[in-house]
């Protein structure tokens, strides 16, 4: 059996959301996160695709009804962070009807952040649905990679090479566990994610493929933009690689009580119909939304506000995981 993970892009069957509900993670943000979650959520929802919020208890799950479509079915959960890109299961097809979960360790994102639920969550997940779940003896988050639906996957050196992850492992070896743990064929080594990304620099902040050997990524937006070295690498190393790059306008420099935020366009959730682009309040998000949506011209394309979720380190693609139909 050869099974592939396939793009974003492939249909779904269903779309799971995190549901934020720990007010510590979100200090005075856990109200317009919540919302801006339901926002998302509905917006899927009311496209036409399922989707699956998960809410943590009676009181969260009160709260998320007041707020989301009637659309969005709510589950009941144990789960710790609501980033489900990372603690969610990666669904693997056959391509004859087939699928397979295969669920990787975590350790907290290089055990900086670990909370109760959030090593059980993708199993218990995938056993709901009824598939089978194979396990790989190494630390991978979702959010670390992104494929193009034809072989090739993007990562950084920054998150995948890290020493909080898997130390004992070569690029070598990790190469070769993205191709037998999960059907790749080609790595494509980026270098640094964005500053200060609580992740270690995931690829999904920086760089995602839109078709098969198309990869987006930020373009530097006005002088002072943090991350312009950072942007200017990933094209050359892209470039040189031999895929094609097509840009989208950075959002420029975003700052909470003086620090830069890892605010990106390029955290857009790619659902079977359509696109949501994550905005921060930034003057140039309505340029980085019609960039977003020149990719995708067979699907809708919208931006919703997203800042109290980065609040809480991260944006809708971080908080979803995908089910590819068979």
């Amino acid at each position: 059996m050869s099974l592939r993970f396939p793009p974003e892009w492939h249909p779904q069957d269903w779309l799971w959301i995190g549901f934020p509900h720990d007010a510590d993670e979100w200090p005075e943000f856990l109200d317009p996160a919540q919302a801006q979650i339901a926002a998302f959520a509905s917006a899927v929802a009311e496209s036409g695709q399922e989707v699956r919020l998960l809410v943590r208890d009676e009181a969260n799950e009160a709260a998320a009804r007041r707020l989301v479509s009637a659309r969005v079915t709510l589950e009941r959960r144990k789960y710790g962070d609501v980033w489900l890109r990372d603690t969610g299961p990666l669904v693997l097809t056959d391509g004859s009807g087939g699928r397979i979960v295969r669920r990787f360790g975590f350790n907290g994102w290089g055990g900086k952040y670990l909370m109760d639920g959030d090593q059980a969550i993708g199993a218990a997940l995938a056993s709901d649905a009824g598939l089978e779940v194979h396990t790989s003896d190494w630390i991978l988050e979702g959010g670390a990679i992104d494929g193009d639906g034809a072989g090739i996957v993007v990562t950084t050196e920054q998150c995948l090479l890290n020493p909080n992850r898997n130390p004992a492992l070569s690029r070598a070896e990790i190469e070769a566990r993205l191709t037998s743990d999960l059907g790749f064929d080609r790595v494509l080594w980026l270098g640094e994610g964005l500053i200060n990304d609580h992740t270690d620099g995931h690829v999904d902040n920086l760089a995602r493929f839109v078709a098969p050997g198309t990869l987006a990524l930020p373009r530097t937006t006005g002088t002072d933009d943090p991350n312009a070295v950072i942007y200017g690498d990933a094209k050359a190393r892209a470039e040189a690689f031999g895929v094609t790059v097509r840009e989208v306008p950075s959002p420029g420099r975003i700052e909470r009580d003086g620090l830069v935020e890892p605010a990106s366009y390029m955290n857009f959730a790619i659902t079977t119909r359509l696109v949501v682009v994550p905005t921060f309040g930034s003057p140039h998000d309505s340029e980085g939304v019609a960039a977003v949506a020149a990719l995708f011209p067979d699907r809708d394309t919208i931006g919703l506000p997203a800042d109290a979720v980065l609040a809480g380190g991260g944006g809708f693609h971080c908080a979803s995981q995908q089910m590819p139909a068979t």
